[in-house]
Protein backbone atom coordinates (compact mmCIF):
# COMPACT_ATOMS: atom_id res chain seq x y z
CA UNK A 1 0.00 0.00 0.00
CA UNK A 2 2.75 2.24 0.59
CA UNK A 3 4.54 1.55 -1.80
CA UNK A 4 1.74 2.12 -4.31
CA UNK A 5 1.18 5.21 -2.50
CA UNK A 6 4.90 6.37 -3.26
CA UNK A 7 4.66 6.32 -6.85
CA UNK A 8 2.46 9.53 -7.53
CA UNK A 9 4.07 11.37 -4.68
CA UNK A 10 7.35 10.54 -7.05
CA UNK A 11 5.52 12.08 -10.03
CA UNK A 12 4.21 14.96 -8.17
CA UNK A 13 7.84 15.59 -6.81
CA UNK A 14 9.47 15.02 -10.58
CA UNK A 15 7.04 17.62 -11.84
CA UNK A 16 7.23 20.05 -9.27
CA UNK A 17 11.10 19.79 -9.78
CA UNK A 18 11.05 20.18 -13.56
CA UNK A 19 8.83 23.13 -13.37
CA UNK A 20 11.06 24.61 -10.78
CA UNK A 21 14.57 24.16 -13.13
CA UNK A 22 12.77 25.17 -16.33
CA UNK A 23 11.14 28.57 -14.44
CA UNK A 24 14.99 29.53 -13.59
CA UNK A 25 17.19 28.20 -16.20
CA UNK A 26 18.36 30.41 -18.82
CA UNK A 27 17.68 29.36 -22.41
CA UNK A 28 20.65 30.10 -24.25
CA UNK A 29 23.16 28.55 -22.11
CA UNK A 30 21.08 25.18 -20.84
CA UNK A 31 21.90 21.61 -21.17
CA UNK A 32 21.03 18.53 -21.05
CA UNK A 33 23.04 17.17 -18.70
CA UNK A 34 23.04 19.97 -15.89
CA UNK A 35 19.22 20.21 -16.61
CA UNK A 36 19.02 16.46 -16.08
CA UNK A 37 21.11 16.57 -13.23
CA UNK A 38 19.30 19.31 -11.14
CA UNK A 39 16.12 18.26 -11.87
CA UNK A 40 16.98 14.33 -10.00
CA UNK A 41 19.17 16.44 -7.11
CA UNK A 42 16.00 18.75 -6.34
CA UNK A 43 13.87 15.72 -6.50
CA UNK A 44 16.74 13.54 -4.34
CA UNK A 45 16.32 16.80 -1.66
CA UNK A 46 12.71 16.58 -1.56
CA UNK A 47 12.68 13.17 -1.52
CA UNK A 48 15.00 12.36 1.82
CA UNK A 49 12.88 15.55 3.44
CA UNK A 50 9.79 12.97 3.14
CA UNK A 51 11.87 10.52 4.89
CA UNK A 52 11.95 11.22 8.82
CA UNK A 53 7.52 11.69 8.46
CA UNK A 54 7.78 8.02 7.32
CA UNK A 55 10.15 6.97 10.19
CA UNK A 56 7.82 8.90 12.82
CA UNK A 57 4.92 7.12 11.24
CA UNK A 58 6.40 3.27 10.92
CA UNK A 59 7.34 3.96 14.99
CA UNK A 60 4.11 4.49 15.65
CA UNK A 61 2.50 2.27 13.21
CA UNK A 62 3.84 -0.53 15.62
CA UNK A 63 1.33 0.05 18.74
CA UNK A 64 -2.66 0.61 18.82
CA UNK A 65 -3.37 3.73 20.94
CA UNK A 66 -4.23 1.81 24.22
CA UNK A 67 -0.08 1.18 24.17
CA UNK A 68 -0.32 -2.14 22.85
CA UNK A 69 1.57 -4.03 20.00
CA UNK A 70 -0.20 -4.72 17.39
CA UNK A 71 -0.57 -8.61 16.80
CA UNK A 72 0.86 -8.43 13.13
CA UNK A 73 3.70 -6.96 14.28
CA UNK A 74 3.96 -7.90 18.23
CA UNK A 75 7.30 -10.70 17.74
CA UNK A 76 10.95 -8.95 17.89
CA UNK A 77 12.04 -9.88 14.39
CA UNK A 78 9.34 -8.33 12.52
CA UNK A 79 9.48 -5.05 15.02
CA UNK A 80 13.08 -5.44 14.11
CA UNK A 81 12.77 -5.84 10.54
CA UNK A 82 10.83 -2.57 10.28
CA UNK A 83 13.38 -0.71 11.97
CA UNK A 84 15.82 -1.77 9.78
CA UNK A 85 13.77 -1.49 6.84
CA UNK A 86 13.94 2.29 7.77
CA UNK A 87 17.74 2.59 8.51
CA UNK A 88 18.52 1.21 5.40
CA UNK A 89 16.22 3.96 3.82
CA UNK A 90 18.27 6.32 5.42
CA UNK A 91 21.92 4.99 4.22
CA UNK A 92 20.46 4.43 0.76
CA UNK A 93 19.21 8.34 0.21
CA UNK A 94 22.34 9.57 2.30
CA UNK A 95 24.78 7.46 -0.06
CA UNK A 96 22.88 9.16 -3.18
CA UNK A 97 23.53 12.14 -1.56
CA UNK A 98 27.28 11.77 -0.73
CA UNK A 99 27.42 10.61 -4.77
CA UNK A 100 25.35 13.63 -5.87
CA UNK A 101 27.55 16.00 -3.60
CA UNK A 102 31.13 14.25 -4.36
CA UNK A 103 30.89 12.82 -7.13
CA UNK A 104 28.13 13.49 -10.47
CA UNK A 105 27.37 17.08 -9.34
CA UNK A 106 31.04 18.08 -9.75
CA UNK A 107 31.32 15.88 -12.73
CA UNK A 108 28.68 17.75 -14.56
CA UNK A 109 29.83 21.22 -13.17
CA UNK A 110 33.51 20.54 -14.53
CA UNK A 111 32.00 18.82 -17.65
CA UNK A 112 30.03 22.17 -18.76
CA UNK A 113 33.24 24.40 -17.69
CA UNK A 114 35.55 22.28 -19.77
CA UNK A 115 33.10 22.24 -22.82
CA UNK A 116 34.99 23.33 -26.16
CA UNK A 117 32.12 24.18 -28.94
CA UNK A 118 34.96 24.80 -31.36
CA UNK A 119 35.85 21.25 -31.30
CA UNK A 120 33.62 18.54 -30.09
CA UNK A 121 35.99 16.14 -30.59
CA UNK A 122 37.36 17.00 -27.03
CA UNK A 123 34.51 15.67 -25.48
CA UNK A 124 35.88 11.84 -24.58
CA UNK A 125 38.98 14.04 -23.34
CA UNK A 126 37.17 15.96 -20.96
CA UNK A 127 35.39 12.47 -20.10
CA UNK A 128 38.59 10.69 -19.15
CA UNK A 129 40.49 14.13 -16.93
CA UNK A 130 37.01 14.53 -15.30
CA UNK A 131 37.17 10.47 -14.80
CA UNK A 132 40.56 10.77 -13.06
CA UNK A 133 39.44 14.13 -11.24
CA UNK A 134 36.40 11.35 -9.57
CA UNK A 135 39.18 9.03 -9.05
CA UNK A 136 41.26 11.36 -6.98
CA UNK A 137 38.17 12.68 -5.11
CA UNK A 138 37.28 9.30 -4.13
CA UNK A 139 40.67 8.38 -2.66
CA UNK A 140 40.63 11.82 -1.12
CA UNK A 141 37.05 10.60 0.75
CA UNK A 142 39.10 6.98 1.15
CA UNK A 143 41.83 9.11 3.23
CA UNK A 144 39.44 11.06 5.49
CA UNK A 145 37.41 7.27 6.41
CA UNK A 146 40.93 6.03 7.49
CA UNK A 147 41.69 9.51 9.58
CA UNK A 148 38.46 8.75 11.60
CA UNK A 149 37.14 4.96 11.35
CA UNK A 150 39.26 2.00 11.51
CA UNK A 151 39.58 0.11 8.60
CA UNK A 152 41.42 -3.06 6.94
CA UNK A 153 45.20 -2.22 5.75
CA UNK A 154 44.93 -0.25 2.38
CA UNK A 155 46.57 -1.99 -0.05
CA UNK A 156 50.30 -1.32 -1.06
CA UNK A 157 51.36 2.25 -1.61
CA UNK A 158 52.37 1.34 -5.30
CA UNK A 159 48.94 0.61 -6.11
CA UNK A 160 46.77 2.54 -9.05
CA UNK A 161 44.23 4.46 -8.22
CA UNK A 162 41.64 2.18 -9.18
CA UNK A 163 42.59 -0.27 -6.61
CA UNK A 164 42.45 2.11 -3.78
CA UNK A 165 39.02 2.96 -5.37
CA UNK A 166 37.83 -0.73 -5.48
CA UNK A 167 39.47 -1.18 -1.56
CA UNK A 168 37.14 1.66 -0.79
CA UNK A 169 34.06 0.32 -2.12
CA UNK A 170 34.87 -3.22 -0.89
CA UNK A 171 35.07 -1.58 2.72
CA UNK A 172 31.88 0.41 2.44
CA UNK A 173 29.90 -3.20 1.54
CA UNK A 174 31.45 -4.54 4.73
CA UNK A 175 30.57 -3.48 8.27
CA UNK A 176 32.75 -1.79 8.68
CA UNK A 177 31.76 1.05 5.59
CA UNK A 178 28.79 1.76 7.94
CA UNK A 179 30.48 3.28 10.69
CA UNK A 180 32.22 5.39 7.69
CA UNK A 181 29.11 6.32 6.07
CA UNK A 182 27.66 7.55 8.93
CA UNK A 183 30.92 10.12 9.76
CA UNK A 184 31.00 11.24 6.35
CA UNK A 185 27.52 11.76 6.23
CA UNK A 186 27.29 13.81 9.67
CA UNK A 187 30.48 15.89 8.34
CA UNK A 188 28.79 16.58 5.67
CA UNK A 189 25.68 17.50 7.65
CA UNK A 190 28.40 20.35 9.45
CA UNK A 191 28.55 22.21 6.00
CA UNK A 192 24.71 21.72 5.74
CA UNK A 193 24.61 23.41 8.86
CA UNK A 194 26.62 26.30 7.63
CA UNK A 195 23.82 26.44 4.45
CA UNK A 196 21.29 26.30 6.87
CA UNK A 197 22.46 29.26 8.66
CA UNK A 198 22.93 31.08 6.41
CA UNK A 199 19.58 30.74 3.82
CA UNK A 200 17.08 29.32 5.89
CA UNK A 201 17.31 31.62 8.50
CA UNK A 202 16.98 34.21 5.99
CA UNK A 203 14.47 32.82 3.94
CA UNK A 204 12.09 32.21 7.03
CA UNK A 205 12.39 36.21 7.55
CA UNK A 206 12.48 37.43 3.79
CA UNK A 207 9.67 35.26 2.70
CA UNK A 208 6.84 35.94 4.81
CA UNK A 209 7.51 40.01 4.99
CA UNK A 210 8.20 40.29 1.46
CA UNK A 211 4.51 38.75 1.23
CA UNK A 212 3.21 41.05 3.66
CA UNK A 213 4.84 44.41 2.02
CA UNK A 214 4.57 43.28 -1.66
CA UNK A 215 5.62 45.10 -4.69
CA UNK A 216 5.86 48.68 -5.17
CA UNK A 217 3.46 50.19 -8.30
CA UNK A 218 4.08 49.32 -11.42
CA UNK A 219 3.18 52.92 -12.63
CA UNK A 220 4.88 54.89 -10.11
CA UNK A 221 8.00 52.77 -10.78
CA UNK A 222 8.13 53.87 -14.46
CA UNK A 223 7.26 57.38 -13.68
CA UNK A 224 10.78 57.21 -11.58
CA UNK A 225 12.72 55.43 -14.58
CA UNK A 226 11.60 58.14 -16.61
CA UNK A 227 12.45 60.47 -14.70
CA UNK A 228 15.98 59.18 -14.04
CA UNK A 229 16.60 58.58 -17.96
CA UNK A 230 15.80 62.35 -18.29
CA UNK A 231 18.26 63.39 -15.24
CA UNK A 232 20.93 61.10 -16.95
CA UNK A 233 20.30 62.51 -20.59
CA UNK A 234 20.72 66.11 -19.18
CA UNK A 235 24.25 65.29 -17.56
CA UNK A 236 25.30 63.23 -20.70
CA UNK A 237 24.46 66.53 -22.58
CA UNK A 238 26.19 68.98 -19.64
CA UNK A 239 29.64 66.83 -20.45
CA UNK A 240 29.56 66.28 -23.69
CA UNK A 241 29.32 70.66 -24.37
CA UNK A 242 32.49 70.82 -22.88
CA UNK A 243 34.29 69.72 -25.99
CA UNK A 244 32.21 71.32 -28.45
CA UNK A 245 34.94 73.82 -28.73
CA UNK A 246 37.24 71.08 -29.85
CA UNK A 247 38.45 70.49 -26.46
CA UNK A 248 39.26 67.27 -25.20
CA UNK A 249 37.22 65.70 -21.97
CA UNK A 250 39.32 65.38 -19.39
CA UNK A 251 39.91 61.77 -17.93
CA UNK A 252 37.67 62.32 -15.12
CA UNK A 253 34.99 63.97 -16.96
CA UNK A 254 35.43 60.81 -19.94
CA UNK A 255 35.23 58.26 -16.99
CA UNK A 256 31.72 60.12 -15.71
CA UNK A 257 30.77 60.00 -18.95
CA UNK A 258 31.14 56.44 -19.58
CA UNK A 259 29.75 55.86 -16.62
CA UNK A 260 26.35 57.71 -17.23
CA UNK A 261 25.94 55.82 -20.74
CA UNK A 262 26.70 52.37 -18.69
CA UNK A 263 23.52 53.62 -16.29
CA UNK A 264 21.47 55.33 -18.88
CA UNK A 265 21.29 51.85 -20.63
CA UNK A 266 20.48 50.09 -17.91
CA UNK A 267 17.86 52.68 -16.98
CA UNK A 268 16.02 52.25 -20.65
CA UNK A 269 16.19 48.54 -20.46
CA UNK A 270 14.31 48.81 -16.70
CA UNK A 271 12.02 50.53 -18.74
CA UNK A 272 11.45 47.85 -21.39
CA UNK A 273 10.76 45.52 -18.52
CA UNK A 274 8.40 48.05 -16.77
CA UNK A 275 6.54 48.47 -19.53
CA UNK A 276 6.16 44.70 -20.10
CA UNK A 277 5.54 43.93 -16.11
CA UNK A 278 2.57 47.00 -16.43
CA UNK A 279 1.12 45.18 -19.50
CA UNK A 280 1.37 41.19 -18.00
CA UNK A 281 -1.57 39.69 -16.56
CA UNK A 282 -0.12 38.00 -13.84
CA UNK A 283 1.02 41.24 -12.21
CA UNK A 284 -2.78 41.95 -12.49
CA UNK A 285 -3.70 38.91 -10.51
CA UNK A 286 -0.82 39.51 -8.04
CA UNK A 287 -2.40 43.23 -7.57
CA UNK A 288 -5.86 41.22 -7.29
CA UNK A 289 -4.24 38.25 -4.63
CA UNK A 290 -2.87 40.91 -2.46
CA UNK A 291 -4.94 40.38 0.60
CA UNK A 292 -4.53 36.48 0.27
CA UNK A 293 -0.67 37.38 0.47
CA UNK A 294 -0.73 38.95 3.34
CA UNK A 295 -2.65 36.54 5.27
CA UNK A 296 -0.02 33.82 4.01
CA UNK A 297 3.05 36.30 4.85
CA UNK A 298 1.48 36.94 8.37
CA UNK A 299 0.77 33.22 9.20
CA UNK A 300 4.64 32.48 7.61
CA UNK A 301 5.68 34.73 10.33
CA UNK A 302 3.95 33.20 13.12
CA UNK A 303 5.07 29.60 12.29
CA UNK A 304 8.43 31.47 11.80
CA UNK A 305 8.02 33.02 15.69
CA UNK A 306 6.84 29.47 16.85
CA UNK A 307 10.04 27.52 15.15
CA UNK A 308 12.37 29.86 16.68
CA UNK A 309 10.42 30.01 20.30
CA UNK A 310 10.72 25.61 19.94
CA UNK A 311 14.08 25.80 19.09
CA UNK A 312 15.71 28.66 22.23
CA UNK A 313 12.79 26.34 24.58
CA UNK A 314 14.95 23.23 23.69
CA UNK A 315 18.27 24.69 23.05
CA UNK A 316 17.69 26.17 27.11
CA UNK A 317 16.86 22.57 28.19
CA UNK A 318 19.65 21.22 26.86
CA UNK A 319 21.73 23.38 28.56
CA UNK A 320 20.07 23.31 31.84
CA UNK A 321 19.20 19.49 31.95
CA UNK A 322 22.08 17.90 29.48
CA UNK A 323 25.54 16.42 31.10
CA UNK A 324 27.36 19.26 28.71
CA UNK A 325 29.74 19.23 25.82
CA UNK A 326 31.14 16.17 27.13
CA UNK A 327 27.91 14.00 26.26
CA UNK A 328 27.08 16.19 23.21
CA UNK A 329 24.44 18.50 25.12
CA UNK A 330 22.26 14.95 24.70
CA UNK A 331 18.83 14.62 26.62
CA UNK A 332 16.49 12.33 26.77
CA UNK A 333 12.25 13.51 26.76
CA UNK A 334 12.02 17.26 27.50
CA UNK A 335 12.29 18.88 31.07
CA UNK A 336 10.65 22.22 29.78
CA UNK A 337 7.24 22.55 28.01
CA UNK A 338 7.98 22.85 24.30
CA UNK A 339 4.97 24.58 22.48
CA UNK A 340 5.21 22.79 19.06
CA UNK A 341 6.25 19.55 20.73
CA UNK A 342 3.23 19.83 22.67
CA UNK A 343 1.22 20.58 19.71
CA UNK A 344 1.89 17.37 17.97
CA UNK A 345 1.27 15.02 21.30
CA UNK A 346 -1.57 16.90 21.27
CA UNK A 347 -2.85 16.49 17.43
CA UNK A 348 -2.17 12.68 18.08
CA UNK A 349 -5.49 11.25 18.77
CA UNK A 350 -7.01 13.02 15.34
CA UNK A 351 -4.98 10.74 12.52
CA UNK A 352 -3.22 11.82 10.58
CA UNK A 353 -2.88 15.44 11.82
CA UNK A 354 0.00 15.13 13.64
CA UNK A 355 1.81 13.29 10.64
CA UNK A 356 0.28 15.97 8.24
CA UNK A 357 2.19 18.74 10.34
CA UNK A 358 5.15 17.04 10.87
CA UNK A 359 5.42 16.83 6.59
CA UNK A 360 4.43 20.47 6.43
CA UNK A 361 7.12 21.50 9.19
CA UNK A 362 9.56 19.07 6.68
CA UNK A 363 8.60 21.00 3.77
CA UNK A 364 8.56 24.61 5.69
CA UNK A 365 12.09 24.02 5.72
CA UNK A 366 13.00 23.25 2.36
CA UNK A 367 10.45 25.57 0.72
CA UNK A 368 12.00 28.56 2.96
CA UNK A 369 15.72 27.78 1.98
CA UNK A 370 15.03 27.74 -1.63
CA UNK A 371 13.48 30.98 -0.96
CA UNK A 372 16.79 32.17 1.03
CA UNK A 373 18.81 31.03 -1.89
CA UNK A 374 16.90 32.86 -4.41
CA UNK A 375 16.90 35.92 -2.48
CA UNK A 376 20.75 35.74 -1.85
CA UNK A 377 22.23 33.84 -4.64
CA UNK A 378 24.99 31.38 -4.43
CA UNK A 379 28.10 33.36 -2.38
CA UNK A 380 31.00 32.21 -1.18
CA UNK A 381 32.68 34.34 1.71
CA UNK A 382 31.73 37.86 0.62
CA UNK A 383 32.07 37.15 -3.17
CA UNK A 384 28.74 36.57 -5.03
CA UNK A 385 29.26 33.85 -7.47
CA UNK A 386 26.22 33.06 -8.77
CA UNK A 387 22.33 34.85 -9.15
CA UNK A 388 19.41 32.98 -8.94
CA UNK A 389 16.66 34.95 -11.60
CA UNK A 390 14.06 33.39 -13.47
CA UNK A 391 14.83 32.19 -16.90
CA UNK A 392 18.24 33.29 -16.75
CA UNK A 393 19.82 31.38 -14.64
CA UNK A 394 22.67 29.45 -15.70
CA UNK A 395 23.68 25.97 -15.52
CA UNK A 396 26.17 26.24 -12.92
CA UNK A 397 24.14 28.22 -10.65
CA UNK A 398 21.44 25.31 -10.98
CA UNK A 399 23.59 22.92 -9.76
CA UNK A 400 24.92 25.03 -7.15
CA UNK A 401 21.72 25.40 -5.72
CA UNK A 402 20.74 21.67 -5.77
CA UNK A 403 23.72 20.82 -3.72
CA UNK A 404 23.21 23.26 -1.07
CA UNK A 405 19.33 22.17 -0.93
CA UNK A 406 21.08 18.44 -0.25
CA UNK A 407 23.63 19.84 1.97
CA UNK A 408 20.70 21.37 3.71
CA UNK A 409 18.28 18.42 3.84
CA UNK A 410 21.02 16.20 5.85
CA UNK A 411 20.59 19.09 8.96
CA UNK A 412 16.62 19.54 8.25
CA UNK A 413 16.14 15.92 10.23
CA UNK A 414 18.21 17.47 13.44
CA UNK A 415 16.71 21.01 13.20
CA UNK A 416 13.19 19.16 13.19
CA UNK A 417 14.34 16.88 16.46
CA UNK A 418 14.97 20.36 18.22
CA UNK A 419 12.04 20.96 17.61
CA UNK A 420 10.33 18.84 18.88
CA UNK A 421 12.38 16.25 20.49
CA UNK A 422 10.07 13.54 22.68
CA UNK A 423 7.62 13.61 19.61
CA UNK A 424 11.05 12.86 17.15
CA UNK A 425 11.86 10.33 19.34
CA UNK A 426 9.07 8.30 19.79
CA UNK A 427 5.98 9.63 17.41
CA UNK A 428 2.41 8.47 18.81
CA UNK A 429 3.89 5.63 21.06
CA UNK A 430 2.36 5.20 23.49
CA UNK A 431 2.76 2.46 26.70
CA UNK A 432 1.02 0.51 29.39
CA UNK A 433 2.09 1.62 32.52
CA UNK A 434 1.45 -1.18 35.00
CA UNK A 435 -0.84 -0.78 38.10
CA UNK A 436 1.42 0.17 41.51
CA UNK A 437 -0.68 -1.95 43.77
CA UNK A 438 -2.06 -5.08 43.44
CA UNK A 439 -4.53 -6.65 40.79
CA UNK A 440 -7.73 -8.00 41.20
CA UNK A 441 -8.59 -11.22 40.18
CA UNK A 442 -7.34 -11.55 36.41
CA UNK A 443 -8.01 -8.25 35.43
CA UNK A 444 -4.61 -6.16 35.20
CA UNK A 445 -5.23 -2.27 35.45
CA UNK A 446 -3.10 0.20 34.14
CA UNK A 447 -2.96 3.59 32.93
CA UNK A 448 -1.51 4.57 29.12
CA UNK A 449 0.85 7.10 28.75
CA UNK A 450 2.50 8.54 25.97
CA UNK A 451 6.13 7.40 25.31
CA UNK A 452 8.97 9.34 26.80
CA UNK A 453 12.40 8.82 28.15
CA UNK A 454 10.76 6.88 31.83
CA UNK A 455 9.28 4.26 29.27
CA UNK A 456 10.81 0.96 29.76
CA UNK A 457 13.02 0.11 26.73
CA UNK A 458 11.10 -3.06 25.36
CA UNK A 459 8.15 -0.50 25.16
CA UNK A 460 8.77 1.76 23.21
CA UNK A 461 10.53 2.02 19.94
CA UNK A 462 12.82 4.95 19.23
CA UNK A 463 13.05 5.81 15.59
CA UNK A 464 15.61 5.53 13.27
CA UNK A 465 16.58 8.77 12.86
CA UNK A 466 17.47 10.00 16.29
CA UNK A 467 19.69 7.51 16.31
CA UNK A 468 21.47 8.08 13.39
CA UNK A 469 21.27 11.99 14.89
CA UNK A 470 23.68 10.97 18.09
CA UNK A 471 25.58 8.62 16.93
CA UNK A 472 28.78 10.87 17.07
CA UNK A 473 28.52 13.14 20.20
CA UNK A 474 31.13 15.36 19.03
CA UNK A 475 28.48 16.60 16.01
CA UNK A 476 25.86 17.28 18.38
CA UNK A 477 27.52 19.36 20.02
CA UNK A 478 28.51 21.66 17.03
CA UNK A 479 24.92 20.76 16.15
CA UNK A 480 23.63 22.58 19.83
CA UNK A 481 26.15 25.55 19.20
CA UNK A 482 25.13 25.70 15.72
CA UNK A 483 20.86 26.23 17.11
CA UNK A 484 22.09 28.91 18.69
CA UNK A 485 23.63 30.74 15.20
CA UNK A 486 20.24 30.01 13.57
CA UNK A 487 18.12 31.90 16.31
CA UNK A 488 20.52 34.89 15.67
CA UNK A 489 20.94 34.92 11.93
CA UNK A 490 17.38 34.63 11.89
CA UNK A 491 16.59 37.72 14.35
CA UNK A 492 19.48 39.98 11.93
CA UNK A 493 17.82 38.49 8.79
CA UNK A 494 14.22 39.60 10.33
CA UNK A 495 15.94 42.98 11.30
CA UNK A 496 17.08 43.76 7.82
CA UNK A 497 13.87 42.96 6.17
CA UNK A 498 11.69 44.94 7.96
CA UNK A 499 13.90 47.85 7.35
CA UNK A 500 13.96 46.77 3.87
CA UNK A 501 11.13 48.92 1.30
CA UNK A 502 9.10 47.27 -1.20
CA UNK A 503 10.80 45.06 -3.78
CA UNK A 504 10.31 46.11 -7.38
CA UNK A 505 7.73 44.28 -9.62
CA UNK A 506 11.47 43.69 -11.92
CA UNK A 507 13.45 42.95 -8.63
CA UNK A 508 16.74 41.20 -9.63
CA UNK A 509 15.53 41.56 -14.07
CA UNK A 510 18.02 43.86 -14.82
CA UNK A 511 21.26 44.75 -13.67
CA UNK A 512 24.42 46.54 -14.58
CA UNK A 513 26.76 43.50 -15.04
CA UNK A 514 23.75 41.89 -17.44
CA UNK A 515 24.74 41.46 -21.25
CA UNK A 516 21.77 42.80 -24.00
CA UNK A 517 21.78 38.77 -25.25
CA UNK A 518 20.29 37.60 -21.76
CA UNK A 519 18.03 40.69 -21.76
CA UNK A 520 16.93 39.70 -25.14
CA UNK A 521 16.65 36.17 -23.88
CA UNK A 522 14.12 37.21 -21.01
CA UNK A 523 12.07 39.85 -23.45
CA UNK A 524 11.36 36.61 -25.57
Amino acid sequence: MAISNAYPATRVILAFCWIYIRKFQSRQESEVISTITAICALAIALITSALLPVDIFLVSFMKYPNGTYKVSISSANTSRQIEDTVLYGYYTLYSIILFCVFLWIPFVYFYYEERDDDNMNKCSVRIKNLMLFTLYTLNDCFDDFRAFVPLEPPPAQNSTQWEKVQYLFEELGSSHGLPALSFSISSLTLIGMLAVITYTAYGMSVLPLNLIKGTRSVAYERLENTEDIDDVEHQIENLKSKCKDGRPLSSRDRNNLQELEGKLQVLRRRGRHLEIAERNCCTKVGSALRPLKILMGIFFVMVALLFIVALFISNLDKALHSAGISSGFIIFGTNLTNPLNELLLALQPVFPLDYILITVITMYFVLTSMAGIRNMGIWFFWIRLYKIRPKRTRPQALLFLCMILLLIVLHTSYMIYSLAPQYVMYGSQKYLMAPAGPTSGNTTFGTTRICDADAPEDQCTVTRSYLFLHKFWFFSTIYYFGNWAFIGAFLIGLVVSCCRGKKSVIEGEVEADDSDISDDEYMH
